[in-house]
């Protein structure tokens, strides 16, 4: 990664460090609002039409922090029309959502965008994680550069114990270097979370109390969520609205409205070129169909996935060439899907790329990439539905799940909408 790199305040820059062993929690921001959020501010007190977007993982797909926070601007402005632009996919992260940004968010033309993707990133290397989000950054002022930017941090029960020690994970720095160098204010949601953990008053994953008798006993502790990622809509988003509405309230009145510009990159190989076309421009062997439209997985996925093709014939193919550094392709996994050969200039993948894995009790979205990173010249990509399944009940075995209906099962189905390019088709 090519990252151009600026001094830092100092401030910052203590704690940007994810090596400050003297440090607390304490030390770590609740927000850090930089430019602000002025452009949509002045809308939202002049009254009218203000659309504001949210753009994330499961977490923000959640009626949690999301309608929250919503509900609250909508009270602070009751003058004005509040359009909700849920662009939330569970499971994803930026680097889908560099792809689908165009398709999902900017074409709803908003005026503030809420980006979540810490906890979907958190394993990702931070070159990917610039990459990515400053290309949705850079993405969303060429549409608009009156179109404000907000980063938000969720946090999982496994990064609980960094921002306790006073340091942030990983994809959080990553993302603040990002949120420095263009001025977009971050609201930190992790800071709460880890505070109560600190004191021993967070219960980190388990239901939610039902009796009194159970609500005795917790004492003044809180329960989070129910699991290892999703807070409780009650406690752990409530604290996440808490922290945004803190944030939210010191920008009401900060910085006067102005046009966001386009300055140089943080990192050169920024994603801002990333791009989705439609699956129907490639070329494809005749055994595929589009799924009509009162299909349930048509019905289902038709804001995400406006058209979608399959195949369960072994043999199908489909071919494309493009011009570019980077081909993926978004789909569906799910039960009932198979596995692919991937040739890419020529060259067949060692391995069949499976459209199934340990959570495909049930569809969801979902993306592979052949290659990220690839020479910016011609390339030809075939892709080739397998007769053999994947052993779907050992991959369902990683999470304690097993095959409860054969049926359900035994397809090689691939569904598939679009191709994520960074670069542009040959045709």
């Amino acid at each position: 990664m090519a990252l151009m790199r600026r001094r830092l305040p100092l401030s910052l820059f203590l704690f940007l460090s994810s090596a400050l062993s003297a440090a607390t929690v304490d030390d770590l921001p609740d927000h850090v609002l930089r430019k602000g959020l002025p452009n949509v501010f002045s809308k939202l007190q002049k009254g009218g039409d203000v659309s504001i977007a949210y753009f994330g993982g499961s977490i923000t797909a959640q009626p949690g922090y999301r309608v929250k926070t919503f509900q609250w601007l909508g009270k602070e402005f009751p003058q004005t029309k509040l359009t909700e632009i849920n662009a939330a996919i569970g499971g994803t992260g930026s680097d889908l959502g560099v792809f689908r940004n165009g398709q999902n968010v900017l074409a709803h033309k908003p005026d503030l965008v809420f980006v979540e993707f810490a906890v979907n990133d958190s394993g990702a290397p931070p070159d990917q994680i610039h990459r990515c989000m400053e290309g949705i950054v850079r993405q969303t002022w060429r549409a608009n550069p009156s179109t404000d930017i907000c980063f938000v941090y969720t946090i999982a029960n496994n990064m609980i114990d960094e921002w306790k020690e006073g340091a942030l994970p990983r994809s959080v720095v990553a993302m603040e270097q990002l949120a420095e160098h263009y001025g977009i204010p971050s609201i930190h949601f992790g800071r709460e979370i880890a505070k109560l953990a600190a004191a021993d008053r967070l219960i980190r994953a388990a239901p939610l109390p039902k009796t009194d008798a159970e609500r005795a006993a917790l004492g003044n502790k809180v329960v989070f969520a129910p699991d290892n990622v999703h807070p409780h809509v009650e406690t752990g988003h409530q604290i996440y609205f808490e922290a945004a509405a803190r944030a939210l309230t010191e920008m009401k009145t900060m910085g006067q409205p102005f046009e966001h510009a386009i300055i140089s990159p943080l990192v050169a190989d920024h994603l801002e070129a990333a791009k989705l076309v439609p699956f129907s421009r490639a070329q494809k062997s005749p055994g595929w169909k589009t799924l009509p439209a009162d299909h349930k997985l048509a019905k289902s996925f038709s804001k995400r996935l406006p058209e979608i093709w399959h195949s369960n014939e072994p043999g199908q193919t489909v071919e494309f060439s493009f011009k570019g550094t980077s081909i993926g392709l978004y789909d569906l996994v799910g039960p009932d899907c198979g596995q692919l050969a991937v040739t890419l200039d020529g060259v067949k993948a060692p391995k069949p790329t499976a459209r199934f894995d340990s959570y495909c009790t049930y569809h969801r979205l979902a993306s592979f990439f052949p290659s990220r990173n690839l020479p910016d010249a011609v390339h030809t990509v075939k892709i080739e539905i397998l007769p053999d399944q994947p052993d779907k009940a050992a991959i369902l075995s990683q999470r304690k799940q097993v095959i409860d209906d054969p049926k359900r099962f035994d397809d090689r189905q691939w569904y598939v909408g679009g191709i994520m390019l960074v670069g542009d088709l040959v045709e």
